[in-house]
């Protein structure tokens, strides 16, 4: 079931989106699938994470991917692919990364709850 999400909110993310680039679930299984190496990165909760993630997913939550995103991933045209839960805080973040200099930051729309409803792998 959606969530109901708050005006607001989701024109902050419409904004973010006219920004950024935009993968599938779909899209990010046939890369799998064929045999690409993909950073992916979850960008909820901590908790959320330990609960369950895609396999091979990094956690750097989106309270503080903007603070730690220079360590980890030091080069700026490196692609990766984040998502959340459903796709609307990694928007937000997809777009501060890339006002931060990283121009392959792709949103995975759908996020997690469309990954599982795809019946794809996940790990806890």
């Amino acid at each position: 079931m959606a969530k109901h999400h708050a005006h607001r909110f989701l024109a902050i993310v419409d904004e973010a989106r006219k920004n950024i680039e935009e993968c599938t679930v779909a899209d990010v299984k046939t890369r799998l699938d064929q045999g690409e190496e993909l950073l992916i990165i979850d960008v909820r909760e901590e908790s959320e994470f330990a609960s369950a993630h895609i396999p091979g997913a990094k956690h750097l939550g989106k309270g503080i991917i903007e603070r730690d995103i220079e360590k980890e991933v030091p080069d700026t045209e490196t692609e990766m692919i984040l998502y959340c839960g459903g796709g609307y805080r990694s928007a937000l973040a997809a777009d501060n990364l890339r006002k931060m200099g990283y121009t392959r930051a792709i949103s995975m729309d759908g996020g997690f709850r469309g990954w599982k409803e795809a019946n794809l792998p996940i790990e806890s």
